[in-house]
């Protein structure tokens, strides 16, 4: 399998979300009837899309009106939220710093221990709301942020890292060991990020609920450019999923796939559950939500490494509620607005009534899908 790249070199040949489309079959369905839930280790979600934990998208007031919505947020316990008592002060330096001073500002900003009395409050002040709870951590810091985290009461614990895998080598610290620490947890566990059918596979004999896919391609992530390692979100996803559903067939045991990243309008959403995600985890799409503690600006969570930034500050800018962006009504014809309408649209057009039928519709290769008659619109985008 693959293609010569050179002498005696192969390569793959991988799709990202611009270069494939989805096939309706021979029914349609009202898209008010179709079920776009999903559920993990007992818990329901009525919108299958979850925030990602970037400190520009997600403070306690953002997950409590997301979870209020049907969704899914997820604080990071290494963030401004834990760093600093007063959060919107730090959020108002970053977002008022010049685009070529904001990474060194950034830099500075996250040197501020983090305090774990915070990690305490932040959760407390989310649950007082009587909305699911989700935190994150490194893997590093997450047998100590989890035993807090778990503790003062969170519902579901995320490691995440650039690249995870069940081994890694270390003589400078301990590493996690995932079978353990899934096993001390009494909450379930989300772990990420990969995009190997392998290294998916060992993931979950350790335990975990759900598996982050996708290794740089969020919009605010510079991890493909600096490191040169990544997978496009199609094919990644499809790998990992039949790695789940293999899985899932020896063992009996389900774990959930989130596409995590690289989707930049509704139809991207649609295409990653036609791939074989159970979910999806987006930033830039809710950070130009009103709601946000960014203000229409957000950054990569590797952006303050003292050494090796792989993030930059973007600027989307706002373009609504967050009601809207999640339900509409869409005042953008660009796909940016009302996802969950659009997802259904899409199943209904297909004839799928619910996500596990989403991810068994026909998926062509489709290089001329997004510019096939479509002249007008490219004039239009670059007279603006």
């Amino acid at each position: 399998m693959g293609m010569w790249i050179g002498i005696g070199r192969k390569a793959r040949r991988c799709y990202g979300f611009d270069e494939v489309s989805l096939v309706p079959g021979k029914v349609t369905i009202n898209p008010n009837e179709v079920d776009t839930s999903w559920q993990l280790k007992g818990m329901k979600f009525e919108v299958p899309i979850l925030a990602a934990a970037m400190d520009g998208v997600v403070d306690t007031r953002f997950a409590i009106a997301f979870g209020r919505l049907g969704g899914l947020a997820v604080l990071n316990l290494e963030g401004i939220q834990t760093r600093y008592e007063e959060p919107e002060k730090i959020m108002r330096r970053i977002i008022k710093a010049s685009a070529r001073e904001s990474t060194r500002i950034i830099q500075s900003i996250y040197r501020e221990p983090i305090k774990e009395p915070l990690i305490k409050k932040r959760i407390e002040e989310i649950k007082k709301a009587k909305v699911v709870c989700a935190v994150s951590s490194i893997p590093q810091k997450a047998e100590r942020f989890g035993e807090i985290a778990q503790k003062a009461g969170a519902d579901l614990f995320v490691v995440q890292s650039t690249v995870i895998t069940k081994k890694h080598v270390s003589s400078e610290y301990k590493s996690l060991n995932l079978s353990s620490f899934c096993k001390k947890m009494k909450i379930p566990v989300v772990i990420g990020n990969c995009v190997g059918y392998d290294v998916a596979l060992e993931l979950m004999e350790t335990g975990i609920s759900a598996l982050l896919v996708g290794i740089g391609p969020g919009a605010a992530c510079t991890t493909r450019e600096v490191l040169g390692i990544g997978v496009p979100q199609v094919t990644a996803t499809s790998d990992v999923a039949a790695a789940r559903d293999f899985y899932y067939k020896n063992s009996g045991r389900y774990v959930s796939i989130i596409t995590d990243g690289g989707m930049t309008t509704s139809g991207d959403i649609c295409k990653a559950f036609a791939c074989g995600a159970d979910a999806v985890m987006v930033g830039s799409a809710f950070a130009r939500a009103k709601e946000v503690p960014g203000k229409g600006f957000h950054w990569g969570m590797a952006t303050p490494h003292i050494n090796l930034p792989r993030g930059t500050r973007i600027e989307v800018g706002i373009s609504g509620s967050l009601r809207e962006i999640l339900f509409g009504p869409a005042k953008l014809d660009d796909g940016s607005q009302n996802l969950v309408g659009a997802l259904r649209t899409s199943m209904g057009s297909l004839g799928v009534k619910n996500i596990r039928e989403m991810q068994l519709v026909e998926i062509i290769i489709a290089p001329a899908i997004k510019t096939e008659g479509k002249l007008f619109q490219q004039l239009r985008e670059k007279i603006t």
